[in-house]
């Protein structure tokens, strides 16, 4: 009897410690406090906007929008890309996937400048199946290249090509299904992974994330960036030259991080979940709001960076914001479920 109640116990911490973790571990004791030292520009009408990309010599930006809303609400929706010329300050969203004849829910893109043209690549979900979409993008039309399939994409999340039929992709989940897909999300277990395309074949080049998530490339210090929300982390790696990552060490964001996008002078920028359970029941739609975090990360090696909180809200202007794109002292905000996405403008400096 002794022997059971000992044991009886043990298990009750151990569930406390579990649960106590976990409400740490995702935010759930934050408190939220409004920070922005600037003004709201435009809420741009467009559903699901998760992601966002912006050629910064050519001045315009690329949108990913799926209105994930109307789908939770058993509605058939087709997502598309979307064109936004940021030297015209009406920030219309001019459709580019209008003609693109295949069911489509794009996610995490990526651009990537050829000699006259660009290549635009969306990872793409579709009753229950994944791939990713690529195009090519030349002036203002979106015309269509191929689609890609592999056993690899278990779950894509978002992708960065980084050279001629060169990518990286993130998978959220290592399980799709069943006690293991239960164990992965209610446990945090870190199992998903970043995967790479040589151009002839798929292989894992890391793992260890709980729920990989953003990714991105900085060409000029040879360094991917790849986002763990559920711990809060940014990892750094450096990237071989037959494409293979080598880790460098764990950036911690005290929030939940998104999708990675630089600015002109290197400095990441990311959209964020402060309070990832709030964020959770939102996406499930069973919250109206879930705060949003906007978040600048000067990396200057190994060891040597800064983490600025550059805008917190509660998510009544915005909620779960994922992406923060920046043009000048714009940032272009995006978001799961929302019915329109932010532009903001940063105060000068």
């Amino acid at each position: 009897m002794r022997t059971f109640k000992i044991t009886l116990l043990l298990l009750l911490v151990a569930l406390l410690i579990f649960v106590a973790n976990t409400l740490i571990s995702t935010g759930f004791f934050r408190t939220i406090e409004p920070k922005f030292e600037g003004n709201i520009v435009k809420k741009v009408a467009l559903p699901g906007a998760e992601d966002i990309t912006i050629s910064q010599s050519d001045s315009f930006a690329i949108v990913s929008a799926t209105d994930r809303k109307a789908r939770i609400q058993g509605r058939t929706v087709k997502g598309g890309l979307y064109f936004i010329d940021l030297r015209d300050q009406d920030f219309t969203p001019l459709p580019l996937t209008d003609n693109f004849n295949r069911p489509f829910a794009p996610h995490g893109i990526s651009l990537f400048k050829m000699d006259s043209t660009y290549q635009v690549m969306a990872i793409n979900h579709v009753r229950g199946k994944h791939s990713i979409e690529v195009f090519e993008l030349k002036g203002k039309e979106l015309t269509y290249l191929e689609t890609l399939r592999d056993p690899a994409m278990i779950q894509p999340n978002d992708i960065i090509q980084v050279a001629k039929d060169r990518f990286y992709f993130t998978n959220d989940h290592r399980y799709t299904k069943g006690y293991r897909r239960m164990a992965e999300e209610y446990l945090g277990l870190a199992v998903s992974n970043v995967v790479y395309f040589d151009g002839k074949t798929y292989r894992e080049v890391a793992d260890g994330f709980a729920y990989a998530n953003g990714i991105n490339y900085d060409a000029a210090r040879n360094l991917l960036y790849a986002a763990a929300p559920r711990g809060f982390l940014v990892k750094v790696f450096d990237v071989e030259a037959d494409g293979s990552l080598s880790f460098i060490e764990e950036i911690d964001c005290g929030t939940g991080v998104d999708n990675i996008e630089f600015d002109t002078d290197g400095n990441l920028w990311i959209g964020a979940h402060p309070t990832l359970l709030r964020f959770t029941a939102y996406a499930q739609g069973k919250k109206e709001t879930s705060p949003s975090e906007i978040i600048k990360i000067d990396y200057r090696g190994k060891g040597d960076y800064t983490v600025e909180k550059v805008y917190v809200e509660n998510g009544e202007e915005m909620s779960g914001s994922t992406v923060a794109a920046t043009f000048g002292n714009l940032i272009l905000t995006g978001n799961v479920m929302d019915d329109a996405f932010l532009i903001l403008e940063r105060n000068e400096p």
